[in-house]
């Protein structure tokens, strides 16, 4: 009975230096309806990799030039593959580690000579992580194009409201009465409110699906965080909060202090993200952006902003999760839970890390750490 489980012919690649072992396998293969490529080395395996890449490699570990592991290695260590290949690692020496083939990257291990049954059933579970594997892939695809799709089509209405919303407020069509204004007030920030969300959904997508490409440059935090203070300073002035830019921690003479290398727009949407969101949930107090350097390892200096709040906190079994997409807080003030998920994405894009330090009753802390010479 065939083993082929699939629609599709699952190919094999083996590959061994002894011709007559690579006979063997393949008859024992082929007359289990799988489709089978030969090689004798090395080399010619990672070419024939390279040129069409199999499901499956049984590989044996004692070859001339390069041996398993070596091939294992450079497998595993190739960026370019977009779809993961089971190794299955074949030796005639009980001495060769088990522990050195699997540490490579090696799926499973059988050795000479072997039991044709035990051979097929471990064929037979490798594809099988192969095919769940390249399924899972393709659901992840059919995800990431489903949301670019929405958040586009959503978009398009959600514009076009905004811009018509904005015409009734001016009278464009005819007068309207202040009450009415005021209403389509409380529309329009609705609708700006629906229209970050869905341009936040789609910049997570682009993370997830490793679509989004960094614009490198030198940027200014320190004028980022002004920016973003004198945009923001009218939502703070509403809840007659205090909200100040700290930077006496940096050396003034340095024209450099503050700068780092990144994409300006994405670290000025982490630092909007932050500094709303401590608006959001403070409604006494102030909130604080402090800036500071230090240096670490190897001469590499760091730029480090900590935004901090007098608001309520955040509870400890919710910071745990607070960065995970769709994770939202306790608070009944909390939003759809992927602004700070997107935050974290771009932090760590530009090889930095964002952590959090949380009291109830007494504020948080969200303290960025950024690499100041990364491109």
């Amino acid at each position: 009975m065939s083993v082929v489980e699939n629609s599709q012919i699952d190919r094999i690649l083996v590959v061994d230096d002894t011709v007559d072992n690579l006979i063997l396998v393949q008859t024992i293969l082929e007359s289990e309806g799988y489709k089978i490529d030969l090689v004798a080395d090395g080399i010619a395996a990672l070419q024939k990799i390279e040129q069409s890449p199999p499901d499956l490699i049984l590989l044996d570990v004692m070859m001339p030039g390069i041996d398993g592991y070596e091939v294992t290695r450079r497998i595993r260590n190739n960026p370019d593959k977009k779809s993961y290949i089971p190794i299955l690692l074949i030796t005639a020496f009980h001495e060769s580690s088990v522990v050195e083939g699997l540490d490579a990257g090696a799926d499973d291990f059988i050795r000479k000579p072997f039991d044709t049954d035990e051979l097929l059933a471990r064929v037979r579970s490798l594809l099988r992580l192969k095919h769940s594997l390249d399924e899972q892939r393709k659901m992840a695809r059919q995800r990431e194009d489903f949301v670019s799709r929405l958040t586009h089509d959503l978009r398009t209405p959600l514009v076009a409201a905004d811009r018509m919303l904005n015409l009734f407020l001016e009278d464009t069509f005819c007068k309207i009465s202040p009450e009415m204004k005021q209403a389509v007030s409380v529309m329009i920030r609705s609708n700006q409110n629906l229209t970050q969300m869905v341009n936040t959904l789609l910049e997570v997508s682009r993370f997830e699906a490793g679509k989004k490409t960094l614009n490198w440059e030198s940027s200014n935090l320190i004028e980022t965080a002004q920016e973003v203070v004198s945009e923001l300073t009218p939502l703070a002035m509403e809840k007659n909060l205090t909200l100040k830019v700290d930077t006496h921690e940096l050396d003034p003479i340095r024209e450099t202090s503050g700068v780092v290398m990144g994409d300006s727009l994405e670290l000025r949407r982490v630092l909007n993200n932050l500094v709303g969101n401590a608006i959001k949930f403070t409604d006494t107090g102030s909130i604080e952006i402090r800036f500071s350097e230090q240096l670490a390892e190897a001469g590499q200096s760091y730029l480090t902003i900590e935004i901090e709040d007098t608001g309520y906190g955040i509870a400890p079994e919710d910071q745990e999760t607070i960065f995970e997409r769709f994770r939202q807080g306790r608070n009944k003030r909390s939003g759809s839970g992927l602004g700070l998920h997107l935050s974290r994405r771009i932090v760590e894009a530009h090889g930095g890390n964002i952590e959090l330090t949380s009291v109830v009753g007494k504020g948080s802390i969200f303290k960025v750490r950024l690499p100041k010479n990364t491109a």
